[in-house]
């Protein structure tokens, strides 16, 4: 049966849609191409275009405060996700799986580090490392990547395991089940069974807890020392004296990264749902 053209009434009804859409699109992006456009800008003022030049990524690259705070920052990212999505991924799997006392408890405590303000979370950690948390030899720890990481693992699992919750409420338990009945132990049917199920939503969380960390500020700051400076805390630091378009280009940079990963993120999810 072939499909009729849409009518005249159809058409008025979607234009103030897509107007809608379009103009979410700018709202959410023109800040962004304004960043990247003017990272090229021949002038230290961000707010006048003077001309086209690379110089301020030379600066940029040549700031060595800069780029470390940077390689701190990926670092910090990098290792939380791995824990992120470990732990995320376990939590989901026994609040799912398992019924026992408590539960109701342990769930909502889950959801405590989504909905807390990150002031208090801040304050929170800080007290945590420098008072409730010593060394064994009875100091402080020290402000260094580790309590930065284990903040950043605090409150990014949660987001994984809220992700992974939602990918399993569609997953068919009779085929784990299967798996058992095959010969499959409970950690071979959760590697060959149920992880390939969750692979999406595995990738999903990873991007978003990498995505938290790389973009935290308040936490950081709390649990950051003067000789931990990561690349929020560095940007903030330097648009209190004077915002350069040295800050556009090296954040520009970290956008183009950014968009690469998810771009193959997306492209890995794709060919999974091909093969699936």
């Amino acid at each position: 049966m072939a499909r009729s053209e849409p009518a005249l009434l159809d058409y008025s009804r979607r234009w103030p849609l897509r107007l809608t859409l379009w103009a979410t699109f700018v709202f959410l992006y023109a800040p962004l191409v304004v960043l990247v456009v003017f990272s090229f800008n021949d002038s230290r003022r961000i707010t006048k275009w003077v001309g086209f030049t690379l110089d301020w990524y030379d600066k940029a690259f040549a700031d060595r405060e800069l780029i470390a705070a940077l390689g701190n920052s990926l670092a910090i990212a990098g290792v939380s996700t791995v824990f992120s999505l470990v732990l995320g991924t376990l939590a989901a799997i026994a609040l799912w799986r398992f019924r026992f006392p408590g539960r109701a408890a342990v769930d909502g405590g889950f959801a405590l580090p989504i909905v807390a303000p990150e002031i208090c979370m801040g304050v929170a950690m800080l007290i945590f490392f420098a008072r409730i948390m010593p060394w064994p030899s009875g100091t402080p720890w020290p402000i260094s990547l580790g309590p930065i990481i284990i903040a950043h693992v605090a409150f990014s699992f949660p987001f994984v395991a809220v992700i992974v919750r939602a990918r399993l409420a569609s997953f068919n338990v009779e085929m784990e089940e299967a798996a058992r009945d095959l010969g499959a132990g409970p950690w071979r049917a959760l590697a060959d069974v149920v992880i390939p199920h969750l692979r999406p939503a595995l990738l999903a969380g990873a991007l978003l807890a990498f995505t938290l960390s790389l973009d935290d500020f308040v936490i950081t700051f709390f649990t950051a020392g003067p000789d931990t400076v990561t690349f929020p805390v560095k940007v903030y630091s330097m648009m209190r004296f004077s915002v350069t378009p040295k800050v556009n280009a090296i954040s520009t940079v970290l956008l183009v990264l950014t968009v690469v990963l998810t771009f193959i993120a997306l492209r890995l999810q794709a060919r999974h749902s091909r093969d699936a």
